[in-house]
């Protein structure tokens, strides 16, 4: 969608400088009036901000952008100012990152205006998605610096900060010797913001788990001389498949770890499992029906389809290589042995399947099943910090344990 200037002539003052851009969700009789809020949701990150209104019935929203100071006004059409319109305004805290305050009018009748005063410049993104288990419609803004949406800054290095007594146990295994270079690992804690995840009998979310114990896992690989983590998210927000891999791509990743703890449709699933991308099929159901529920993250979360290089998706189905495989599955064997010390496993060996996220080609890559969240004894196990503490420790032998085998090559531009 091109910007263009909309100026008229009796709202010139009041307009001048703005970048009008209309965002048509929705036309002619499909528009729906009186629509009904379901949620309102706000997600803060360095990277971006998300907005969400959830409601049951399609928006029809059109932005436009102000300088002097910075503004973003978003008309939305087929709504009332409510109360649940103007929980908005107190979810945004002085602590986020892109927005200083939000002001919210009633336009005219069945049009709501939202002017969002930022604190820098920002290149929005407005679009609708359809309804996606376990959400109805939604009208998502997007809001990136004006730097940020040119180009997705790498993920920043989680702080070697002194891990606690709790966090420091003895590792079993060798730590890699001498090296060039730094060997860098990313981390993935999976899903986050929109995309919950799977979530257990008593409400424990994935997305809740995965993020602790990748930070744990991330100082802990901080701690040892010659290794670096990063994260692809540090904080409760949505990162689409296809970013999480090219940040792992940007700062020349050594290995990608991908940590989930996904649900089953019965609860007597349990144990741990580790994937790795497969050429072919899948080798197990299990595998393919796990493969298709984490590819479904995007369409939960919310992608704006429109603003996605389709170049770089299509490359994204195809990025896997003889390589990256083999050695993804000599490194889900060493995190898979390691994990069976600890409790039971779902299968003996790595399986295989074509999830998205493994697909960088150049980077060994697996998908670590940390339990069956979905199964009332293992979501008690990982709702304790102890446990996921042992979860830790095995992941991280396994890693110490590939990486002893495999220094990494010299390369330019060390990190």
């Amino acid at each position: 969608m091109t910007a263009h200037k909309s100026t008229p002539p009796s709202r010139r003052t009041w307009l001048q400088g703005a970048v009008v851009a209309p965002v048509l969700l929705l036309t002619g009789p499909q528009i729906a009036w009186g629509a009904s809020i379901l949620a309102v949701r706000v997600w803060p990150a360095e990277a971006y901000t998300r907005i969400t209104i959830e409601s049951d019935q399609p928006l029809v929203g059109t932005q436009f952008s102000m300088d002097n100071p910075p503004r973003l006004v978003i008309d939305v059409d087929g709504l009332e100012l409510n109360s649940q319109l103007r929980e908005l305004v107190g979810k945004v805290g002085n602590d986020n990152p892109q927005i200083a305050r939000v002001r919210l009018g009633q336009n005219r009748p069945g049009r709501v205006r939202m002017v969002f005063d930022l604190k820098q410049a920002s290149r929005p993104q407005v679009f609708s998605l359809a309804p996606a288990s376990p959400y109805q419609h939604r009208l998502v803004f997007d809001l990136y610096p004006d730097q940020a949406a040119a180009e997705t800054p790498p993920p920043k290095a989680v702080p070697n900060d002194p891990p606690a007594p709790t966090d420091a146990p003895a590792m079993t295994t060798t730590p890699p010797g001498s090296m060039d270079r730094l060997f860098v690992i990313t981390i993935d804690p999976g899903h986050g913001g929109e995309d919950p995840g799977a979530r257990g009998p008593s409400g424990l979310l994935e997305k809740d788990v995965v993020l602790a114990i990748g930070h744990q896992l991330a100082r802990q690989i901080n701690t040892r001389p010659g290794l670096r983590a990063v994260l692809t998210r540090d904080g409760d927000y949505f990162v689409p498949l296809h970013e999480r891999v090219n940040k792992a791509r940007q700062v020349k990743s050594d290995l990608f770890i991908s940590l989930h703890a996904d649900a089953y449709f019965t609860a007597k699933a349990r144990g741990a499992s580790v994937f790795a991308l497969s050429e072919s099929g899948a080798t197990s159901t299990a595998a393919r029906w796990m493969a298709r529920r984490e590819n479904a993250s995007d369409t939960i979360g919310g992608i704006n389809v429109a603003a996605t290089d389709a170049q770089v998706l299509r490359t994204l189905i195809d990025m896997s290589t003889t390589a990256q495989i083999k050695n993804s599955l000599k490194l889900g064997t060493e995190l898979l042995g390691h994990l069976g010390h600890i409790g039971r496993l779902h299968k003996n060996r790595v399986e295989q399947a074509g999830f998205a996220v493994l697909k960088a080609p150049d980077i060994p890559s697996v998908l670590v099943e940390t339990a069956f969240i979905s199964n009332p004894e293992e979501e008690s196990h990982l709702r304790h910090p102890a446990y996921q503490q042992k979860l830790v420790r095995a992941l991280m032998s396994g890693i110490l344990r590939y990486v002893a085998d495999h220094a990494p090559a010299p390369r330019q531009g060390l990190i």
